[in-house]
């Protein structure tokens, strides 16, 4: 039986904290897509099919075509920076995409300029804004942001909305009471608590204004008891987090096959060269360690050394990020992998990924935005764990390990819009084909 999933019906205002590299390439994308100047590559979305029935049935649509997704030529962009550039002079700045595309893109880009961002610059050590929020507390701040929503969804007629964040990555933090409850967050909010950073107060206003929420860094944002319970509430879905890009995506491909053909690994050293302003905020060992944490949860969880200690008990696991101003976005990772296979004989293998990260993260914020919107209009509400084959570091229920194996990522991800749409769960069992 199908879900009761309401129709599109009007246009999806998309809300992203933090216009910078990523933000303005997926708005761009968005409009070279609609003006037939480039193809959505990397999007699950526009370009994905989905097996439907058993293999011989020969049913498989592109997913678009499956589920009631959000048209490209309905959604509508806005957002907040510490910056006040519009989008074409932010993607020029950013260095992402050839000047000439910008240049035919230039009236629709130069169009969008970002309302003032809230920020405070104890949680991104590095940046300094000038583009920003008053208000003496949270709270106000608050306040403000649900302004933002609400005019820009009158402005342009938007009967939905949907935030991604892409701002930077905020310091490390952990857990504490103000994050407990909604009741001790919204006192929180209202005495101004250290504990509560920007990205914060962007996931409570978004839930508050009906705006399903996902975040795309690292740092402790909506994965916190009070901001799930409110989530859970008021029926909005809410995921996260740290959009699963270069290196990361490469680890999740790769780990996988170790494990299925049961070789072992000593070691797996992983370093990154960027520059732009996701790098230099990682710069700031503090951010740096919300990173880190994101990154090496990874292997834990995919190799599961518990269960294999002859396998992966021992693997030396390091991370390292270097800020390169000249390497701009187009990041270079470089992983040395030394394994061991048969009688313990030692293999290596290495892997240099000279990626775009910006290139990579934009089809994540198109799919995340429409399978967002989906969820909301059927009636799925609080963490979407389907959706962690776009995060690093997938936010589940309460303790609940996090599956970061890419390809069983994909499966649930398919199910469970086989599951909307009342079509029978694939298992890959098989063995109809032979009775």
């Amino acid at each position: 039986m199908s879900a009761d999933i309401r129709p599109t019906g009007g246009k999806l205002g998309v809300l992203l904290p933090g216009m910078g590299a990523v933000a303005t390439t997926f708005i761009a994308g968005i409009e070279a897509v609609k003006a037939g100047l480039g193809a959505p590559i990397g999007s699950l979305t526009q370009m994905g099919t989905i097996r439907l029935g058993q293999r011989t049935e020969d049913r498989s649509p592109r997913i678009k075509d499956f589920v009631p997704l959000a048209d490209l030529d309905d959604i509508v962009c806005g957002g907040w920076d510490i910056f006040d550039e519009d989008v074409y002079t932010a993607a020029r700045r950013s260095g992402v995409l050839d000047k000439d595309l910008l240049e035919d893109l230039r009236p629709q880009l130069e169009k969008i300029r970002p309302w003032p961002a809230v920020f405070d610059q104890r949680y991104v050590k590095k940046l300094h804004g000038t583009h920003v929020k008053g208000g003496e507390s949270w709270m106000e701040k608050a306040r403000l942001l649900i302004d933002d929503i609400e005019r820009f969804k009158k402005a342009n007629g938007c009967n939905r909305t949907v935030m991604v964040w892409c701002g930077s990555t905020e310091i490390f933090m952990e857990t504490k009471p103000v994050h407990e409850t909604i009741d001790a967050f919204e006192l929180g909010l209202m005495e101004n608590d250290p504990d509560i950073s920007p990205s914060m107060v962007y996931a409570y206003a978004a839930i508050k204004t009906g705006t399903p929420f996902a975040n795309g860094a690292p740092n402790l944002t909506c994965d916190t008891p009070a901001l799930v319970e409110l989530a859970k509430r008021e029926g909005i879905p809410i995921g996260g987090k740290d959009f699963k890009t270069g290196q990361t995506l490469m680890k999740t491909i790769l780990a996988p096959g170790f494990k299925a053909r049961l070789l072992g690994v000593n070691g797996w050293f992983s370093t990154n060269i960027l520059g732009n302003r996701d790098g230099e905020v990682l710069d700031d060992p503090e951010s740096f360690k919300t990173k880190e944490q994101s990154k090496l949860s990874v292997l834990d969880h995919i190799l599961q050394p518990h269960l294999y200690p002859d396998l992966y008990g021992e693997i030396h696991h390091k991370v390292r990020i270097n800020y390169y101003p000249p390497r701009g976005d187009n990041k270079e990772g470089w992983d040395n992998i030394d394994i061991f296979g048969w009688l313990g004989y030692p293999m290596q293998i290495k892997v240099d990924f000279l990626c775009r990260d910006s290139i990579l993260a934009a089809p994540i914020v198109l799919d995340l935005a429409l399978f967002l919107d989906l969820a909301h209009r059927s009636g799925m509400s609080g963490i979407q764990e389907w959706l962690s084959f776009y995060f690093k570091s997938p936010q589940t229920a309460p303790g609940l390990y996090a599956e970061h194996d890419l390809f069983i990522q994909l499966m649930k991800l398919k199910n469970t819009l086989r599951h909307l749409k009342g079509e029978t769960l694939i298992t890959h069992l098989g063995t109809e084909y032979y009775d």
